[in-house]
């Protein structure tokens, strides 16, 4: 299992988390090669950090669609720390990242039409990338650290996000010294592997570089602490409402030729299979 901690203070809103767990679960289903893993990694991540500001059932999408090695990313989490995800690559092996593109924003909140936000991305800095999306289409102010390493035999190392975001009407002395806090705070990968647990972290996001006492910018507290885990909702009624969708001459056609039909989940790779009998009832209308 994962962990995200979610907080507040005066002048801002904070997000922590280790998705070690989930991302290695995603690696176990995936077998994705290691350069598409960090990537997807810090995708699920993010979902994840993101996934923290939603409410009830609202769901999240992120999607990019980019010119480089890795051609598509699909990463949706919700409100109660589900995420899952895949990746398409390119045929060819161009290691030039994520190259240049866009990033969707899909919030459903159960309106008619869900909340949709693009903003360009370009994989050589990704968390200014992020920063630009928070400040352009929800006017917040945000600093973000993504991680994501893994070991020499493949498994993943740690990965895990910070995310600070100013409140409006922020005081000028905070933004301040949150900007020489950005500046002079180690990346989330060095802060995980030095065995910061996630409490330390904030505190030290917190830390008032002015002083010698270990005393605060500012006080915060904790608002939420969740479980993050890896899990598609994929189920057989929801792969067989889609078949339908084909027909009743493509697929009378088809169990003419296969017999059955086989559906496999993109986001956990379960397998589902359905005969003439199982649209038994279509196909003689």
């Amino acid at each position: 299992m994962g962990r995200l901690i979610r907080g507040l203070s005066k002048n801002a809103r904070f997000f922590v988390a280790d998705t070690t767990d989930v991302v290695q679960d995603a690696l176990d289903i995936h077998k994705y090669d290691e350069y598409s893993m960090k990537t997807f990694g810090k995708f699920c991540t993010l979902s994840a950090i993101m996934g923290a500001t939603l409410k009830g059932e609202d769901k999240l999408t992120i999607r990019t669609d980019t010119d480089g090695y890795i051609k598509n990313i699909v990463v949706n989490s919700n409100a109660e720390g589900d995420i899952k995800g895949y990746l398409i690559n390119t045929s060819e092996e161009n290691f030039e990242g994520l190259g240049k593109g866009t990033m969707r924003i899909i919030k459903d909140m159960g309106l008619k039409e869900p909340y949709v936000a693009i903003t360009n991305v370009d994989y050589s800095s990704l968390p200014d990338d992020i920063s630009a999306y928070f400040y352009n289409s929800e006017q917040i102010p945000t600093i973000i650290s993504l991680a994501c390493e893994d070991t020499n035999d493949g498994k993943i190392l740690c990965a895990g996000a910070f995310m600070v975001q100013l409140l409006p009407g922020a005081d000028e002395d905070f933004i301040t010294k949150l900007e020489r806090k950005a500046e002079a705070i180690r990346p989330m990968n060095e802060l995980m592997k030095g065995g910061m647990s996630l409490e330390q972290i904030i505190n030290l996001l917190y830390d008032d570089m002015d002083t010698a006492d270990n005393s605060l910018v500012e006080e915060y507290e904790i608002l939420e602490e969740k479980e993050l885990k890896y899990n598609c909702d994929c189920n057989s009624d929801r792969f067989q409402r889609g078949i339908m969708t084909l027909g009743k001459e493509e697929l009378k056609h088809i169990f003419e030729e296969e017999k059955e039909i086989e559906a496999e989940c993109q986001f956990c790779g379960k397998k589902y299979k359905f005969t003439e009998n199982d649209f038994e009832d279509i196909l003689k209308k």
